[in-house]
């Protein structure tokens, strides 16, 4: 590492982010070029961070940067065949500026004396005035000056040319100028290798923002249009969800607080508390302060929960003593004594509960703002503690999202701490199931100790498995035993043999949870083994070792794998794409001379296009039929099998009367759900429908695969190609067009990947969602029955529907998918075609020479491209 900033950050006492520093490879030069982006990037915390800007501003004031190395561009080659084009900025003849002064004395210089508005950048670089100003086409038609100076900009975002190998000898050292006495200084040249992503991707940004600015100053036309929108296109981001699923006490806050790396982020280590609403973790990358962002239930709903505990629950039920729980929480005091829940006095502290928005909290440390937090996300069971904390909000909380300042394992990435199977609130629970079913990834918490007997953290995955997977996305499910370390260290003599006995306790409960995998045949339906994964944590240990190594505590395994969702590299490539592609365009609309040859293209394109849209439709159609078949075997069982499946819902078991009574009552009331806080939930419309969904989830598995090397409908969509890199090797004079089209058809199949994923799960799920629809009618009937034999009433009446309707039921079920799966598509055809007709148009059937020449601005994007294309990034992937 470069010894200059090693010893600096040393004697600013910041020695903690060397490595930071040491893996962007900054050296002395570089040192003093880091603007506010990087330098979030390599100190993340905000404490240290506003300790280092200080200091470096203070070393910029007294010394400017080392003089024996000049910040400038490499010399252009000695043959002029190899100069570059020259980019807009250059063309525009702004006249050179003589002498340049160096970068250090541009920042610094004053501002005016004059109380005008403070100046801009390119006005403090201190550029000459361009003094007459020449007209817009005598700056475009003008030939490049005789000397280019590079400007600021350019020193900083352009790749350096190809440097000519003319001035050296056979042995590869440079030959000295006949005038030069003495060597020149070496010059620090920047290259796409002396940048990490970030600022690479801000370069382009500020290229593409250029670009943007002389659009607005044309003609408002189609292709401009066109352009704007692209433009636009190219800000997206990238969040992948990471959902974490664990009973009460197995160590979920110390995991995540550790992964993080935010020790009292979430409260954890209080066996009277539990965390009773769903809570997401981001990166707040705005600014350097800890927020949480309270999402409330409506008041409408809180009124129905409250109608619920008077009118439908029974006080011997479990049901009626958890929202027995709720309602003690909040009043402080017996539901029996409150004549208006709904009164203002309970709820001064949270007005936005009533105006329906949502609360936000600002603080300065972890701590704080987990201490303020703790009444909307805790549940006390502890009398004691519940007084400490007063009134609890937490029955009316939906959802709370914590804001990390600067935290990059968060920066695209939201982990999401979920109860296990959802909430008897609707809203709640239909938040919970979008998680679930939007979850890339799935962590299942259990003590090491106790991880393959425990029953709780096996029925979560199966409960959630059909919503996870075919129902889903999750690519991948990782159970994670925590508290490997605690082991009683009293029986061994050392440190090592306590390490051994530790490490050899993991090994045979990953395998004792891998054995335990191959039985969950219902879980095996929607995942792989390839997909399941077994790791064994202390977080205690990572904190502060002990006995283990950080490796071996596999904390850093699940922060790699973290670091591999955020997958910054394949974004920024997506970005610096997509700003080729439109480059490429803006170039190729002036190349008016090659008219013929668009003509002969654009012939070849929709050739190739029609052939690749019959491929498309015909591999639809294959699952489409697949279907057909599968769907008629499941209407059958279902027919044959629905007394029986009837018998088992509407006379369950080792059920009593009385008990049924209660679980059926609520189930009408729900539109066929139930959940209870204590065994597994039932869903009488997801029985009726069983048989449909599992006559097709193999085949469903197969068309619609989560994993992110395969593609929907046998990779027809990934493998779509208009052929275009044949075609430029073919037609050079219309490289440029091709090139557009080329990203143009990349981003489009990853638009159609992500619109297919999300209609997949529609599919999916309308099976049943035909059968509640069909049910409700029934629902609503038994749920006015009260009195004597209500239950035998409620039963015949779910019996006789689903004797009337099955004929049509099942069947409708099955229709209503195909439709769906029909409709997709016809949007992927459609899409498809029309997207690609309108940019092969626009690229190849339009000319105008109104726009900008930016074959500078394009060289050096890519040539960004290539680099970032031909570096992937490596980042260690979990195993085993």
């Amino acid at each position: 590492m470069d010894t200059f900033v090693k010893n600096k950050l040393q004697e600013w006492g910041l020695s903690k982010w060397i490595p930071n520093f040491e893996d962007e490879e900054i050296n002395e030069q570089s040192f003093y070029l880091l603007d506010d982006g990087l330098i979030h990037q390599l100190i993340p915390k905000g404490g240290p961070r506003m300790i280092f800007k200080g200091k470096l501003k203070l070393l910029k004031e007294t010394q400017n940067p080392p003089s024996n190395q000049e910040v400038v561009a490499a010399p252009p080659p000695e043959d002029k065949s190899m100069t570059p084009p020259p980019s807009f900025h250059e063309r525009v003849n702004f006249p050179p500026p003589t002498p340049l002064p160096s970068f250090q004395e541009m920042v610094d210089s004053p501002p005016p004396a004059t109380q005008s508005p403070p100046p801009s950048f390119y006005e403090r670089v201190n550029f000459p005035p361009l003094t007459p100003l020449p007209s817009f086409l005598e700056m475009v038609d003008s030939p490049p000056p005789a000397t280019q100076t590079p400007t600021t900009q350019e020193m900083l975002y352009s790749p350096p040319p190809v440097p000519s190998t003319s001035d050296r000898d056979d042995t590869g050292k440079r030959l000295l100028d006949p005038k030069e006495e003495t060597p020149r200084k070496r010059q620090c040249v920047i290259s796409p290798d002396s940048f990490s992503e970030s600022v690479i991707r801000a370069g382009v940004r500020h290229t593409i923002d250029f670009v943007t600015e002389k659009l607005q100053n044309k003609d408002n036309t189609r292709l401009n249009a066109f352009l704007k929108d692209k433009i636009k296109d190219l800000m997206t981001e990238k969040r992948e969800l990471v959902g974490v699923f664990g009973k009460t006490g197995a160590g979920k806050s110390s995991l995540i607080n550790a992964v993080i790396e935010e020790k009292e982020l979430l409260p954890s280590g209080d066996v009277d508390a539990c965390t009773s609403v769903m809570i997401k973790l981001e990166a707040n990358m705005d600014t350097q302060r800890y927020e949480a962002h309270i999402e409330f239930i409506t008041p409408e709903e809180w009124k129905d929960e409250l109608w619920s505990m008077e009118n439908v629950l029974d006080e011997h039920d479990d049901d009626y003593s958890a929202t027995e729980e709720k309602i003690s929480a909040l009043y402080e005091q017996d539901w029996k004594e409150i004549s208006n829940g709904m009164d203002n006095k309970y709820f001064k502290e949270i007005p936005e509960f009533l105006q329906s928005r949502k609360k936000i909290i600002k603080c300065d440390s972890a701590k704080e703002l987990a201490e303020k937090c703790v009444k909307y996300t805790r549940n006390y069971s502890n009398v004691e503690k519940c007084k400490e904390v007063k009134r609890q909000y937490w029955p009316l909380v939906k959802c709370v999202t914590l804001r990390v300042p600067g935290n990059d394992l968060l920066q695209h990435v939201t982990i999401v701490d979920l109860p296990g199977t959802g909430d008897r609130n609707k809203s709640r629970d239909k938040m919970w199931k979008e998680i679930v079913g939007n979850c890339s990834t799935v962590w299942i918490v259990t003590e090491t100790t106790r991880a393959t007997a425990e029953k709780e953290s096996w029925e979560i995955l199966e409960n959630a498995s059909s919503l996870m997977g075919n129902g889903g996305e999750c690519q991948h499910i990782h159970f994670i035993c925590t508290k490997s370390d605690q082991i009683n260290d009293s029986d061994f003599k050392s440190r090592d043999e306590v390490r051994n006995r530790v490490l050899e306790r993991n090994e045979k409960a990953k395998r004792g949870v891998m054995k335990q995998f191959s039985k969950e045949n219902e879980i095996k339906k929607h995942f792989s083994d390839d997909c399941f994964k077994v790791f064994t944590v202390s977080s205690k240990e990572f904190l502060k070792t002990k006995y283990l190594e950080r490796d071996e505590t596999e904390i850093p395994r699940l922060q790699n794998i973290l670091k591999d969702l955020n997958d910054s590299h394949s974004e920024t490539l997506n970005y610096v794409s997509g700003a080729r592609g439109i480059l490429s365009l803006i170039q190729g609309t002036r190349c008016m001379e090659v008219a013929g040859k668009k003509a002969e293209v654009c012939k070849e394109l929709e050739e190739k296009m029609r052939d690749e849209l019959d491929k498309v439709k015909k591999s639809v159609e294959e699952a489409h039929s697949a279907f057909e078949s599968h769907l008629a075997e499941g209407v059958e069982e279902s027919l044959r099998l629905c007394d029986k499946t009837m018998k088992s819902i509407l006379e369950p078991a080792r059920t009593s009367g009385s008990s049924f009574h209660k679980i059926l009552k609520y189930v009408v009331q729900n539109n066929g759900a139930y959940k209870s806080k204590k065994g597994k939930p039932k869903n009488l419309n997801e029985k009726l429908s069983s048989h449909l969904t599992d006559s097709i989830d193999a085949e469903f598995k197969k068309t619609f695969p989560n994993e992110s090397n395969s593609g929907p409908f046998k990779n027809v969509i990934k493998e779509f190609s208009l052929n275009t890199e044949t075609l430029i090797q073919k037609h050079d004079d219309v490289k440029l067009q091709l090139t557009f089209l080329k990203t143009e058809e990349d981003k489009l199949k990853l638009q159609l990947h992500k619109i297919v994923r999300d209609r997949k799960k529609k599919i999916y799920s309308s099976l049943t969602d035909t059968i509640e629809a069909n049910m409700k009618t029934c629902y609503d009937e038994a749920k006015e029955i009260r009195g004597k034999d209500s239950l035998l009433k409620m039963r015949e009446i779910i019996r006789t529907h689903v004797r009337a309707t099955r004929n049509t039921m099942f069947e409708m079920a099955k229709m209503n998918m195909l439709t769906q799966l029909d409709a997709l598509k016809e949007e992927i055809l459609k899409k498809l075609e029309e997207t690609l007709m309108e940019s092969i148009e626009l690229a190849l059937k339009t000319d105008s020479d109104s726009f900008p020449d930016v074959s500078g601005e394009l060289d050096n994007v890519t040539k960004y491209y290539t680099h970032l294309e031909g570096r992937p990034e490596e980042r260690p992937g979990p195993s085993n």
